[in-house]
């Protein structure tokens, strides 16, 4: 039994990088980049006006100045602004020649149609200077970065169209158990419906993963050995659930044993989901979980997610928020790392939500996130600060 910082670190060491590509912007989200992106120019690439207004000198603010014309965005200016001059100007466009400052249309009167006067003195110079964004051969954002929509606009802002990228990990699902039947499926009297599946499914639509699902594979050790077999054959990563404890029917471990991977962990000292196995052969992973819905949602969110963008080559690190306990708060076994489910209320408290074990997965429709009581604590006081991962 290892530790979950162990088990962390087994992830990440086991796990090579997929290969690269370039491709375009519109499928970017979720992708993490592969080399750094410098920029070949400057951002703004030229002095710009930050609002409308009228360009001039600060020098010449009491005086009343002559208009000498209109500079739209996205057209250069034509007049160099010299000793009580200015230029009508509009928010983006190119601030001109001799111009220091952009006094705002709200504090200008009209004299006539050739002339203004500001109504204040004193004003901002409400120019933005050319790089005060981004400076040419600026890396503006660094290898591993995993794109989010913010990152999406620097990279269209600095003309990367296509920008090289680790390709997208190819994962196969499959749940093991006689006893499940899909959601769509009236249960026997000894049947539940599939959960794990559609709740694996959902947490890897969430971080970009369309992933590949293979159904629900009944205790047959020859039948689960071929559906193992073909999904490795399909995809770089499998997650299994079920199959991975002790009893007669649990035989995922042996069976990667047959199939010639090498199984780095089969039980963690974290609840829920002490039996977890992580295996790989050259290049192919497998990533075992319990039948508990509970234990395979919290899995999938301490090391699944972790190996999943340790393939695309970002190292992953979840929001982990520290804040006070709304109530005391007690547990009978400290021998492991456990997490449970927990709320966040409007000041800030994280309140423990009402649970009665790793099967039963409603307690995780009111969470917001889990929060880690560490081996040896059995208990915390009102008040007292507690680490969040939200979820």
């Amino acid at each position: 039994m290892i530790t979950f910082n162990e088990a962390l670190k087994t992830v990440k060491h086991a796990t090579k990088k997929l290969e690269k590509e370039h491709i375009e912007l519109s499928k970017c989200l979720n992708r993490v980049l592969a080399e750094d992106v410098v920029s070949t120019i400057s951002i703004p690439p030229f002095n710009k006006s930050a609002m409308d207004g009228f360009a001039c000198r600060q020098t010449d603010l009491a005086e009343t100045l002559e208009i000498l014309e209109t500079i739209p965005a996205g057209t250069p200016p034509t007049k160099v602004i010299g000793k009580n001059q200015c230029s009508r100007i509009m928010t983006g466009a190119m601030v001109p020649e001799g111009a220091d400052c952009v006094v705002m249309v709200e504090k200008s009167e009209i004299v006539d149609p050739n002339h203004v006067r500001f109504t204040d003195t004193k004003t901002k110079t409400n120019i933005c200077i050319k790089g005060e964004d981004i400076q040419e051969n600026d890396v503006v954002l660094k290898k591993g970065t995993r794109i989010k929509a913010q990152h999406i606009s620097v990279l269209a802002e600095i003309g990367c169209a296509k920008p090289l990228v680790y390709q997208r990990v190819k994962v196969g699902v499959i749940a093991t158990g006689s006893e499940l039947v899909e959601p769509h499926e009236t249960p026997g009297s000894t049947q539940i419906r599939n959960v794990n599946s559609w709740q694996l499914l959902a947490q890897l639509e969430k971080i970009g993963i369309t992933a590949n699902y293979y159904g629900i594979v009944a205790d047959s050790k020859e039948t689960t050995k071929e559906v193992i077999a073909k999904c490795i054959e399909e995809n770089d990563m499998l997650l299994i659930t079920g199959g991975v404890s002790v009893g007669e029917y649990d035989h995922i471990p042996q069976i990667l044993k047959e199939l010639e991977f090498n199984i780095w962990f089969h039980t963690l000292s974290v609840k829920p989901g002490k039996h977890t196995v992580f295996a790989t052969r050259q290049g192919k992973y497998v990533f075992a979980m319990p039948g508990n819905p509970v234990s395979s949602f919290v899995q999938f969110e301490l090391l699944g997610k972790a190996l999943v963008f340790r393939l695309m080559g970002h190292d992953y690190k979840p929001a982990i928020v520290r804040l006070p306990i709304s109530c005391d708060y007690k547990r009978k076994r400290t021998d492991r790392l456990e997490f449970i489910p927990v709320r966040l209320n409007a000041n800030n408290q994280v309140i423990p939500v009402s649970y009665n074990g790793s099967a039963h997965i409603n307690a995780f429709t009111q969470a917001d996130g889990i929060m880690a009581i560490p081996r040896e604590v059995d208990e915390y006081t009102e008040g007292e600060f507690v680490h969040v991962r939200q979820i």
